[in-house]
């Protein structure tokens, strides 16, 4: 019988690989990608694995969305960008994820174009400035 494995997302969930989280509750979790499109670029990830957007109930779907608008405008407070980009995505990893960014043109919804190295101080930086516009947000 085969056994389906933890998806990294849920290894950085349960603490065994590192995240960036800026927000957590009981059912999602949000913390930035390590390849960002833009600076500020988070995942929206719920707890449980689910793999595909379309087999969430219909509450679940509603809260993931919930959670992404409030980073959504997190990140356009924290980046003063005139969009919060949204996208889903879900080739990388079989988990679900929202992907929420900075968006200043059409070119920042390639993911292709992901910057694969960021710094290790741009990414402090992200998360210090999205967790500090949750807070202002409540």
């Amino acid at each position: 019988m085969l056994v389906p494995m933890t998806t990294v997302f849920t290894k950085i969930i349960d603490g065994e690989l590192p995240g960036r989280f800026v927000y957590s509750d009981d059912e999602m979790v949000a913390f930035l990608t390590i390849a960002p499109v833009t600076q500020g670029h988070t995942l929206v990830v719920p707890r449980a694995e689910i793999d595909q957007w379309q087999d969430l109930e219909p509450e679940v779907f509603n809260r993931i969305m919930g959670v992404s608008q409030r980073i959504g405008k997190a990140v356009r407070m924290a980046f003063d960008t005139p969009r919060a980009g949204l996208l889903i995505a879900g080739l990388e990893v079989p988990h679900l994820h929202i992907h929420v960014f900075p968006a200043y043109s059409l070119s920042d919804f390639n993911i292709a174009g992901a910057d694969p190295n960021p710094s290790t101080e741009s990414l402090d930086e992200a998360q210090a400035k999205i967790k500090a516009a949750l807070a202002e947000l409540g």
